[in-house]
């Protein structure tokens, strides 16, 4: 993956429903969701946005 490369809206939304199953299932606070949604929103590339998911199993999604 380019780290670099803009990221759009509909790849903002994946991450956020990534972390939605990652509150849901525990492993993340409500602090720790909320911090890494605002994160997510506020991400204009695919690093930054990645960032927001790399301390969670791949299986969530």
């Amino acid at each position: 993956m380019q780290r670099d490369v803009r990221v759009s809206d509909a790849e903002r939304q994946a991450v956020v429903r990534r972390l939605e199953r990652g509150l849901r299932d525990g492993r993340l606070t409500i602090v720790e969701f909320d911090e890494r949604v605002q994160a997510a929103y506020a991400a204009l590339t695919r690093g930054q946005l990645e960032e927001q998911t790399t301390d969670l199993p791949p299986d969530l999604w």
